[in-house]
């Protein structure tokens, strides 16, 4: 290899394509073996994911509670825009969330949802935004992908199966589902690219405090 080129390809700013993307850092999820198949070691800072979920209730809040409570202890605003139930405050407590850093948005219509979770995405004071969009479009995704870069701000949207593109910009897609009381997260997009084995995490057992949160997930 011509030293020139050799110098290029080890500069930091340069990826290699069979090489898993590496952003500057992650929030761990609180699951090793997640974490060990995402960017930077855990869900992206400053990044836009979508949970694909075969239906509500199985556990895509448990999936999440651990990094929002690490958010939390360092004092990052936690926002929910329009989750489809009234958010339950004691396990949000039991799990570590500080109410003070929480914010519950309640909307109605779509337009005013895209809007509170891109300015939301974008103000830079938030750790976290997770979105219930009635649907996620190429448009609407780079849209909050753009946000989420500016605000460095992790964003979650939760889109129900039947709802979801074949083709979507976010750079991190996963679909959850169940079974034999686990959760399956099958990771079907990430920066990098690359094939993941699904993984499958005991998410109940993965808290200090296992509570009801039948409230909303």
């Amino acid at each position: 290899m011509k030293p020139v080129l050799q110098a290029v390809l080890h500069r930091p700013d340069i990826w290699s394509g069979d090489s898993l993307a590496q952003p500057e850092d992650g929030i761990a999820s609180g699951f090793p073996e997640l974490d060990a198949a995402l960017p930077g070691g855990g869900w992206p800072r400053g990044g836009f994911s979508e949970l694909i979920l075969e239906r509500q209730g199985i556990g895509e809040l448990r999936l999440v509670l651990p990094a929002l409570a690490g958010l939390s202890r360092e004092n990052r605003e936690v926002i929910f825009v329009s989750p489809p139930h009234i958010p339950y405050a004691p396990a949000l407590v039991q799990h570590g969330i500080a109410l003070s850093r929480f914010l519950w948005i309640r909307v109605y219509d779509p337009k005013d949802k895209l809007w509170a979770a891109e300015q939301a995405l974008r103000s830079g004071s938030c750790g976290a935004v997770l979105c219930w969009l009635p649907t996620l479009t190429e448009r609407i995704a780079r849209r909050l992908q753009s946000a989420a870069e500016a605000g460095k701000t992790w964003g979650v949207q939760f889109t129900a199966a039947d709802r979801a593109a074949d083709a979507c910009p976010a750079p991190l897609r996963m679909r959850l589902s169940s079974a034999d009381r686990k959760l399956q997260v099958r990771v079907i997009k990430r920066r990098g690219g690359g094939w993941v084995a699904p993984i499958s995490l005991n998410v109940a057992s993965n808290v200090d405090h296992v509570v009801d949160l039948s409230t909303f997930s």
